[in-house]
């Protein structure tokens, strides 16, 4: 062994050392390692010069290990073992079974399909790491651009997924109201439209959904009305939350109503008017999106995942 100039040692050496180690004999150790004694023998001793000190008491009777080459064998064992497991590591890691995930989230999603999805992942795919983090559209978006996170689940109006994302639909609904309790039209036998359009109105930011912000607005236009906006919060807690608070009424994706909150009801729009089409109430999708040129294999194992979890999906570039 030649010496090195940063004073590693290669892994053929270690593999000689813990022969030695082991054998307490240099004979027995060479044809372990089907090789002869004096080349052997030789990598032990530059083995110790290159790390300034004796790894063996050597004399004509016996060999044995100095408390320095006593203090190196579990770590040499532990160093050989994880070197050996690296090819496996390798493919595991191409074919998507170990590595990380950074997946991103819209709130009405964490109401119940993603614990599911995760529980289930976690237990098909143990060794990948998935990192959750709740966020908006927009926030998702940017930290997409940045390479911040692998994929997202955001929120759109159907067929407005993110353009340049390939993307996965999860899921499909419809908007609900959200009402104080103790309004009036909570109780009512059917929702009457101009008493809806009248309310004022808890909405989210267009920044952070715009096709689903336009829906609504598109809703109240439709029916020639514009809301009154009383309040803008970006996360559906905080909209139920100053609904309960008798803030506004709020249009909220259905899976919203799964969030319990006391003083408030959801209620399905059913038009009151007569003789006229009544502009329909939005619906909204939820999307995993993620980079067209996204290839990280454990990305591509959940995408295949929550796919084969859908009835129907429609996969492609937006």
């Amino acid at each position: 062994m030649k010496d090195r100039k940063d004073g590693s040692v290669e892994l053929r050496v270690w593999r000689q050392f813990l022969a030695v180690a082991e054998e307490l004999h240099f004979g027995r150790a060479a044809l372990r390692l089907h090789m002869t004694q004096p080349p052997l023998t030789q990598a032990i001793a530059q083995l110790e010069k290159t790390l300034g000190v004796p790894l063996f008491d050597r004399s004509r009777r016996r060999v044995a290990l100095t408390p320095a080459g006593e203090a190196l064998v579990p770590d040499v064992r532990d160093l050989l073992a994880r070197a050996a497991a690296l090819p496996a590591r390798a493919r595991a890691a191409a074919s998507g079974e170990v590595g990380r995930l950074r997946l991103a989230f819209v709130s009405t999603i964490g109401f119940e399909q993603l614990p599911a999805w995760v529980r289930a992942f976690r237990a098909a795919c143990p060794r990948v790491a998935l990192e959750l983090v709740e966020a908006t559209g927009d926030v998702q978006l940017q930290a997409l651009e940045r390479g911040e996170i692998d994929a997202g689940l955001m929120l759109h109006s159907p067929g407005f997924a993110p353009s340049g994302l390939r993307h996965l639909r999860v899921a499909t609904e419809p908007m609900v109201l959200a009402l104080p309790a103790s309004h009036p039209l909570a109780t009512a036998p059917r929702l009457d439209d101009g008493a809806v359009w009248a309310e004022p109105a808890v909405l989210f930011p267009r920044r952070i959904a715009p096709s689903l912000h336009d829906a609504v607005l598109g809703m109240y236009r439709a029916a020639g009305r514009l809301p009154t906006v009383a309040q803008e919060a970006i996360q559906m807690q905080t909209i139920v939350n100053l609904v309960s608070a008798g803030i506004g009424v709020a249009w909220v994706p259905e899976s919203v109503m799964r969030f319990r909150r006391e003083g408030v009801v959801y209620r399905t729009r059913v038009s009151s008017a007569r003789g006229r089409d009544a502009p329909p109430t939005p619906v909204c999708e939820t999307s995993l999106v993620w980079p067209v040129e996204a290839a990280a294999p454990a990305l591509e194992r959940f995408v295949d995942f929550v796919r084969d979890r859908l009835p129907e999906a429609a996969d492609g570039a937006a």
